[in-house]
């Protein structure tokens, strides 16, 4: 039995109906919806975990495979895969996950696929890099490029490097996705726990055109009168 068929048995028998009819609803996979036509099996995210481990030995046409599959939790164990090679690999041997994962942008298509998976491959590579691959995502017409866009920033603002989050949340202002509202508000509190002041100037400049998810999700922290003010449009 070949690497990849072990995976998928061990997978198999960590499956639960219960469970995966549950997360069928809670990402939202029903006609219409943004996790449309996703298949759970109903494994925990800790087994995942714990089987994305035992088998990063997986090579790319592996990982290639899983992530063509309709099922969720394969996608998202191809992934947790190759965060850990990517943490493994130095120089030109990560450039080369970075291009596999970009190639395979459209089939990291939830947002728990993205929030897992974006920072620490894209985000931690472009890090000291040019960043432009992130402008050309934020302008896709596909929902998880977008997410994946304003995703990556996380690590910047980890590292205290915020201007391309907020210029990239520029471009987000005006989409038409709750998905990207909450990401783009979610990274714009981030920076102000590191900078207050920072996150501030932006919003005094955009909090009234920004959707109103975004801008709950960006003040969520604040005190409560400030909050307020904000929400009434008395800033």
């Amino acid at each position: 039995m070949t690497m990849l068929a072990k995976l998928k048995k061990e997978l198999k028998t960590k499956a639960k109906s219960k469970r995966a009819k549950a997360s069928m609803r809670y990402f939202k996979t029903g006609e219409g919806e943004y996790g449309e036509g996703d298949i759970f099996m109903g494994v925990t995210l800790l087994e995942q975990h714990r089987i994305a481990k035992k088998y990063k030995d997986l090579n790319l046409n592996d990982l290639n495979k899983l992530l063509t599959s309709k099922i969720h939790e394969h996608r998202l164990v191809a992934l947790d895969i190759l965060v850990h090679k990517y943490n493994r690999e130095n120089g030109g041997n990560k450039r080369k996950l970075v291009n596999f994962y970009l190639r395979n942008t459209k089939r990291v298509n939830n947002w728990d696929l993205v929030d897992g998976s974006a920072p620490r491959i894209l985000g931690n590579y472009l890090l000291d890099k040019d960043k432009s691959i992130l402008y050309k995502l934020a302008k896709s017409t596909n929902l998880w490029e977008r997410r994946i866009s304003i995703m990556a920033t996380s690590i910047f603002i980890r590292n205290n490097k915020f201007q391309d989050t907020f210029k990239i949340s520029k471009i987000l202002l005006n989409d038409d996705s709750d998905l990207i509202h909450k990401a783009v508000g979610w990274m714009l509190r981030e920076i102000g726990k590191r900078s207050l002041e920072k996150e501030e100037s932006f919003l005094k400049k955009y909090y009234q055109k920004m959707p109103r998810t975004m801008l709950r999700y960006a003040i969520e922290k604040f005190p409560e009168k400030r909050r307020q003010a904000y929400l009434k449009g008395e800033i």
